[in-house]
């Protein structure tokens, strides 16, 4: 069975340096009032590697013991050898929870501020980002962050103090052994680590190589109608064949790199450690070492041989959490928009809702080359319905995008009753319109919770009375639990117009002064199409409504419809207006869909 790789395996490393560091340092503004627990918890570290340090020794004396024939002492020494086992738990214990606890509250500060920032950005910074690389940066990243702080660092210094430590001790044991063992066993540690670390890597290829035959089934299998409709089995076996011979050489490859890793540590490492016991052995011959110095010595290199393998490790896993502090930190020194994030919707100042473009023109900041809107110039007075269609990509969406203010014009200016548009605030602009899409995004909650994401503060009655004047009563009523139906992750459970009603719901219940209808019904059949029209022809009384319209039926009643072509106003007036223009674009529009249907 394939080895699962953890999503932080694949993060990238950075490169510690001062400028890294600093930025890495960074992550120590969200500590607030728990960084006495990083303090104290470095104390019980220290506390945790002398211990450590100690054992090794008292084990000696406890050997010389026998030696110098001093048997008086050996219960004494035992004593302490179980106290100082007794402290390095304890002080293991509370070094781990004080970490553990340091940790997480500061990474419950970091997401919480990550979030919040997130979801503050512009639409010209999710335009340029993929939503899976952007949940990577906080689930792997901010994992890997946790990791580190809960256990790599801690684990760091306390293996580098073993090293320091160790080799202080082991001077004073035995310097001519020490010398020895130094110019042998840290260097074939390093090598083994190196070795084993590109062993892993080839078993990385070999995994990769067994998902790609693993796709070529899954493809086959998914596609068998098209494979046996064009006869193309022998095609398929031999591109199999290919990903499974692939599989074999690197396998091979991989099984020859590990033969020779384990031949390495035989040979090198143990070999390593028979020369440095033979010459202990030689010294002690000689009376130059005591056989309970020799035991101490020979644990000291164990935790010094242990501790070089170990620290390479690390290092890495720090590497990548410095990488993981940059990238999450991206995030956080984007710019962005102001709002006002714990406005509950109440007492936010009601527009009128006339809405006038003057002379805008717009080009996406990722695609500057192509203008999308060229001098637009309309108005809507408070209460009328203004239609918008044209081909796609004319730049209906993108009027909408800047009436809701997710971008601002590169030219020209958006009045709200005569205001600029940006003397308001966007949380106060914003809460006076709602949108109903074409494609509805229910969230994986409740009915109720969904219809109350218009108005978050609303009261049961005020959701069934939404729901009543969206029609979608009628639906909700046939469900067991009603109000309280889970609608599954984007509303799968309910069907397209039932998902519809809905967002109408949603937008009843929030009041708009603006109303933005995108194309809200084109997706759905004929039935679904006239309960939704229904409601929204109701949901627009008294509203200045913008509709964004495929099929030209739905808007005959519309106190303007605007066409627009390749980012310019080509025709504008009522639908019996446009109707008499010979040539015009909306006549054949409506013309040949007249004729299709």
């Amino acid at each position: 069975m394939a080895r699962k790789v953890k999503e932080t395996d694949d993060l990238p490393k950075a490169k510690i340096n001062k400028t890294s560091l600093k930025k890495a340092l960074r992550i120590f503004n969200y500590t607030g009032k728990h960084k006495w627990k990083l303090y104290l918890g470095m104390v019980f570290l220290i506390l945790t590697g002398g211990t450590a340090l100690l054992f090794p020794m008292m084990l000696g004396n406890l050997i010389k013991t026998i030696e110098q024939k001093d048997f008086s002492t050996i219960n004494n020494i035992g004593l302490y050898l179980i106290i100082v086992l007794s402290l390095q738990s304890v002080f293991s214990y509370f070094r781990i929870y004080l970490f553990v606890n340091y940790t997480e509250n500061t990474l419950a500060s970091l997401r919480q501020a990550v979030y919040a920032h997130l979801i503050q950005l512009p639409m010209s910074f999710f335009v340029q980002q993929r939503v899976g690389d952007l949940n990577s940066r906080m689930s792997a990243d901010i994992s890997q962050i946790q990791d580190t702080l809960t256990t790599t660092i801690a684990e760091f210094l306390r293996q580098f103090m073993l090293v320091i430590g160790g080799i202080i001790l082991l001077l004073y044991i035995s310097p001519k052994l020490t010398l020895m063992m130094l110019a042998i066993v840290p260097v074939v540690a390093v090598a083994a680590v190196i070795f084993g670390r590109f062993i892993r890597k080839t078993s990385k290829e070999v995994q990769e190589k067994i998902a790609q035959s693993n796709t070529v089934i899954e493809e086959t299998l998914q596609g068998i109608t098209n494979v046996k409709a064009f006869a193309n089995e022998f095609f398929e076996n031999a591109r199999y064949k290919k990903s499974t011979e692939e599989i074999v050489v690197n396998a091979i490859k991989g099984g020859t790199y590990r033969g020779g890793f384990a031949s390495f540590i035989i040979f090198c490492l143990f070999g390593s450690i028979v020369a440095v016991i033979w010459y202990g052995v030689y010294l002690a011959s000689q009376n130059q070492l005591l056989i309970g110095d020799l035991i101490s010595f020979i644990l000291y290199s164990a935790f010094v041989g242990a501790s070089f393998g170990g620290i390479a490790e690390l290092y890495a896993q720090i590497q990548k959490a410095i990488g993981s502090v940059e990238r999450v930190f991206e995030i956080l020194d984007e710019q962005p928009e102001t709002l006002d994030i714990n406005s509950d919707h109440t007492n936010i100042n009601r527009v009128d809702g006339n809405v006038r473009f003057e002379n805008i023109a717009f080009t996406y900041p990722s695609r500057k080359e192509i203008q999308v809107l060229k001098n637009i110039s309309l108005e809507a007075k408070k209460g009328e319905t203004i239609a918008v269609v044209g081909p796609s990509g004319s730049g209906k969406s993108t009027l909408i995008g800047l009436l809701l203010r997710f971008y601002d014009p590169e030219k020209g200016t958006l009045y709200i009753d005569e205001k600029d548009a940006k003397s308001y605030s966007l949380t106060e602009l914003r809460n006076n319109m709602a949108i109903v899409p074409q494609d509805v995004l229910l969230f994986g909650g409740t009915i109720k919770e969904n219809i109350a994401y218009g108005k978050p503060n609303a009261s049961i009655s005020e959701i069934n009375e939404a729901a009543r004047k969206a029609n979608a009563l009628e639906f909700i009523d046939t469900f067991p639990e009603k109000f309280e139906t889970i609608v599954g992750e984007r509303g799968i459970k309910l069907s397209g117009g039932q998902r519809q009603r809905i967002a109408i719901a949603r937008a009843v219940l929030k009041d708009p002064s603006i109303l933005i209808l995108d194309e809200a019904t084109s997706s759905l059949d004929s039935e679904s199409e006239r309960v939704v029209q229904e409601a929204l022809d109701k949901l627009m009384v008294g509203r200045t409504s913008f509709v964004i319209a495929h099929r030209l039926s739905t808007i005959r009643k519309a106190d303007k419809i605007v066409v627009i072509d390749k980012g310019v106003v080509r025709e504008s007036g009522t639908h019996d207006e446009l109707m008499q223009l010979e040539n015009g674009m909306y006549r054949t529009l409506s013309n040949l869909q007249t004729q299709l249907n």
